[in-house]
């Protein structure tokens, strides 16, 4: 690693993987570093997943997080790069097979230790089997004739006890591919919830955000990429001169559609349900099929909370999140909209949300911004916009209610 990468400090940790800041060793340039490690087909397949929607945006929108490269570790101090395009064979057999394929050396050595020991076993069976014959027939008789003066069931010994699992993992050897390392661009200004709550609200900074937001979005599904977690955790934020230049990242769940059909992208359908509560869609909450108008759903609830400064406090943690809920019964019991909604297709969305924002408080957006977000918002998936669509209504709703 230190051959190509300087790790200087872990800056995030998550289900998945630990993310670290970095310099390239050749020119100094910062970066970060996210180590995901290989240990079970499921991980695998999200990594593989992440590593595929990357390549596919390479580095060609600002408002996408952009891949440099990608290394295979195979060893405590081996790290093999990627070719553009290509995949690790053995973490593609890994998710197909639904175990981890490990190197074939140590795969052969540790059969061949098995089988030698299975041998070996045999043999000493054999050879005490006659030995031991009068001694198994003497234990029988003794527990007959116990076994009216035990008021308790015995539970037989067991002569060939399971192998132990420590044992077991001996025995596996080492991964063949022990982690993948993305190296990416790093945004100085944290995700989206630490570059806006530190700071007090400003309206045309407020604007700029869910602008940038629009246009990466219309980016990845015009390539066919449904991100599928859209989040404030999810989007970067570079600092410069003139002005904050939001990255969207993370793309474990993301998935991609089949193609082209007859020179239109296909509408692909999702069943799985994934995301993050407070900015999951209706259709996903209820078990639904869905399709990348999920991703308009979530936008629609992070353009509320950035435009309005509406906050919530994840359970078991102090920290402030960017987010738009439903208030429910005397308690104030906090429930994420997509879940109202999938209970309710009618419930009536309040927005402005008023007392429910963060002081200090930005102005309540006009008219025509409230209505697309309301449309943003809506339980049909169908009459939602459009990703394509939606920098222009944002543009159209502003300028209107700028008047």
């Amino acid at each position: 690693m230190e051959e190509l990468y300087t790790l200087e400090k872990e800056v995030g940790r998550g289900s998945y993987g630990v993310v670290f800041e970095g310099h390239m060793a050749k020119t100094g340039q910062r970066v970060a570093i996210k180590r995901l490690p290989c240990s079970n087909p499921e991980c695998i397949e999200l990594y593989l997943q992440e590593l595929w929607a990357m390549r596919a945006t390479a580095k060609n929108h600002v408002n996408v997080i952009a891949l440099h490269s990608c290394l295979l570790q195979t060893g405590p101090r081996t790290l093999k790069p990627l070719k553009p395009g290509k995949l690790p064979v053995r973490l593609v057999e890994s998710v197909l097979k639904g175990s981890v394929v490990r190197d074939p050396q140590v795969q052969e050595r540790n059969d061949a230790q098995s089988n030698s020991q299975r041998r070996t076993n045999s043999a000493s069976r054999l050879k005490d089997r006659s030995n031991t014959a009068q001694a198994r027939a003497k234990h029988r008789n003794e527990t007959k004739s116990n076994a009216s003066d035990s008021t308790t069931p015995q539970r037989p010994q067991n002569r060939a006890r399971k192998r132990s699992a420590q044992r077991e993992e001996e025995q596996q050897g080492p991964l063949r591919c022990l982690a993948l390392w993305l190296v990416m661009e790093y945004c100085d200004g944290g995700d989206l919830n630490q570059y806006l709550l530190s700071r007090p609200p400003d309206a045309q900074r407020n604007h700029s955000v869910v602008l940038q937001l629009c246009r990466a979005v219309a980016f990845l599904h015009g390539l066919g990429i449904t991100h599928r977690d859209l989040k404030p955790d999810n989007v970067l934020v570079c600092i410069t001169p003139k002005g904050p230049v939001v990255k969207v990242a993370d793309f474990g769940l993301s998935k991609m559609s089949e193609g082209l059909a007859d020179g239109v992208l296909t509408r692909q359908h999702f069943s799985s349900t994934c995301g993050s509560d407070f900015y999951m869609a209706p259709e996903v909450w209820g078990g639904l099929t869905y399709t990348s108008q999920a991703d308009i759903f979530s936008l629609g609830v992070m353009f509320w909370a950035v435009v309005e400064r509406i906050t919530f406090l994840e359970e078991g943690t102090t920290q402030e999140q960017l987010g738009a809920y439903v208030c429910k019964g005397r308690s104030g019991w906090l429930m994420p909209l997509g879940e109202a909604l999938s209970e309710n297709a009618d419930l009536q969305l309040c927005i402005p949300m008023k007392f429910k924002r963060a002081p200090p408080l930005p102005p309540p957006p006009g008219p025509a911004m409230c209505t697309l977000l309301l449309d943003m918002l809506a339980s049909n998936p169908d009459a939602r916009p459009q990703a394509d669509q939606l920098e222009a209504r944002v543009r159209s709703a502003l300028k209107e209610d700028s008047h």
